[in-house]
């Protein structure tokens, strides 16, 4: 598999003109979103892992190529919750985000990350109405999971459960999916969901 950096989008005007088939990873500042998209593409380095949560100020697009299977791109969206920026700055990220997830062509599927030690609070089960709303395939993912034992994992997972409420019933990603960068638990998982999410799209527009 190859995957490369492509460009970095500030304004709704800067996206990218292109038939790919596009799948978004949201979560906040520091659950671990470019150490997952490195961990999934095995690669190290392509998105940059910073010690200063919010440092994700655009959207990062990056081409995956599969092996065996058509090109896509993969889009790192600004993180929420932790960022130290002012108000007009996260007016800003706002505003691009609403404008891209708005357009009904892109992304055509969401992977949102929460940390698996952490338990749902306000804004966590906002973005889960919103995504239940937005009506297009998601899946929820918990990252780190390493740090805790099976014990805890099963406490983590009923606990999400509990927050998506009567969602999980109709989650497009079925149950959550515990995903670790240093283990690899949960890659092939989150691997398989991306290929369904992106042949559903191919088969409704023919791209």
């Amino acid at each position: 598999m190859e995957a490369r950096y492509v460009k970095s989008v500030y304004t709704i005007e800067e996206l990218p003109r292109s038939p790919l088939v596009e799948i978004a990873v949201a979560g906040k500042s520091n659950v671990g979103k470019s150490s997952l998209i490195n961990r999934l593409t095995n690669r190290r380095q392509l998105a940059k892992i910073s010690r200063t949560p919010g440092k994700t100020r655009c959207l990062n697009f990056f081409l995956i190529e599969p092996e065996k299977s058509r090109e896509f791109h993969l889009v790192d969206l600004p993180g929420y919750g932790y960022a130290r920026v002012s108000k007009s700055m996260r007016d800003d990220w706002a505003k691009l985000l609403n404008s891209y997830l708005a357009d009904p062509q892109r992304p055509a599927g969401m992977i949102a990350l929460f940390d698996a030690r952490r338990e749902a609070v306000d804004e966590d089960v906002d973005w889960l109405l919103w995504l239940a709303v937005w009506g297009r395939p998601y899946v929820v993912v918990l990252t780190k999971c390493d740090k805790l034992s099976r014990t805890e994992q099963a406490k983590s997972l009923a606990g999400w459960r509990r927050a998506m409420g009567e969602n999980i019933l109709r989650m497009p990603g079925g149950d959550p999916i515990f995903f670790s960068t240093v283990t690899g638990e949960g890659k092939d998982r989150l691997w398989q969901w991306i290929d369904d999410v992106r042949q559903a799209k191919r088969v409704v527009t023919g791209r």
